[in-house]
């Protein structure tokens, strides 16, 4: 009698954990689902780029986001460099570039800011146009075509969206991740937690691949902007050389989701061959 009775309550355990898993795995195809509708149904064409791209939010909504983000990450890099004269060049040197290339055609508001840390090498962008390179790269930049180079490189991850849709697709991501992780996590299983981990794990990977075709993009619409504003491209060469060798004491931020130095040397001697193919004008900045 007893032993009919655990076998009984044995199959209702056993129906019970049936029915939780099936329900387990009906909510995490919708969360998949819904995450995968969620990022192809926003799209939006980009003129400069001339890619279809998967976006969620607007340019103006770019704009408000980098505005509102400016002044906690300036403050993470010291504030503002105490050097009027560092700070204008860099300025004009930006909006030089914006004038005269198609960087101008778009909606975005661009500000160009020099920032009090020395020792950090890095240069990045906000979406909107928010830009900011650290007194401890401009430092060892030689050169108006170097300075010219790095932000037109910036101005290019503004210009083709690449933070709207780093946000699209981490929102994506996230979705499939967690979705993953309810559908193979079981509590009474401990094997089940490493499954989930791995699928953090993967997000996280296919993020950081994203992040690095974005430089290369950058780079070659940095060539595209700088050169169109009059400044040698081949500046752009000259600051992987310092970048690379800078690495060689200290990793600089710059590197830190970005391709080789070398193979992204590479890649820009294609770009610059691409738009001239005679080669470099004589008379451009360098």
């Amino acid at each position: 009698m007893g032993l009919l009775t655990s076998d009984r309550q044995d199959q209702e355990v056993s129906s019970s954990r049936g029915s939780g898993f099936s329900l387990k795995i009906l909510i995490a195809l919708a969360i998949a689902a819904f995450a995968l509708f969620g990022y192809f149904s926003h799209t939006s064409y980009n003129p400069v780029t001339e890619q279809k791209q998967h976006v969620a939010i607007t340019p103006d909504q770019e704009i408000a986001l980098g505005m509102q983000s400016a002044p906690e990450m300036a403050n993470q890099y010291g504030g503002d460099a105490n050097d009027p004269a560092g700070q204008s060049k860099v300025s004009q040197t930006g909006q030089d570039i914006v004038a005269k290339s198609d960087a101008g055609k778009t909606p975005y508001k661009y500000k160009f800011h020099l920032l009090a840390d020395d020792h950090t090498i890095n240069a990045f962008a906000l979406p909107g146009g928010q830009v900011f390179i650290t007194e401890g790269l401009y430092k060892h930049l030689n050169t108006p075509g170097e300075l010219a180079c790095v932000l037109a490189h910036e101005i290019g991850h503004v210009v083709a969206r690449h933070s709207a849709q780093q946000i699209a697709k981490q929102q994506l991501t996230q979705g499939l991740t967690g979705a993953a992780v309810l559908a193979s996590y079981d509590p009474n299983n401990r094997n089940s937690q490493n499954t989930a981990e791995v699928a953090v794990l993967i997000g996280s990977v296919v993020n950081l691949k994203f992040g690095r075709n974005d430089e290369l993009e950058a780079d070659k619409l940095g060539v595209r902007f700088a050169s169109d504003a009059g400044y040698d491209p081949r500046s752009m060469i000259k600051v992987m050389e310092i970048l690379d060798k800078l690495s060689k004491t200290r990793t600089p931020e710059f590197f830190s989701t970005h391709p080789n130095p070398t193979h992204r040397i590479e890649r820009i001697k294609e770009a610059i061959a691409e738009k001239y193919p005679n080669g470099v004008p004589s008379g451009m900045v360098q």
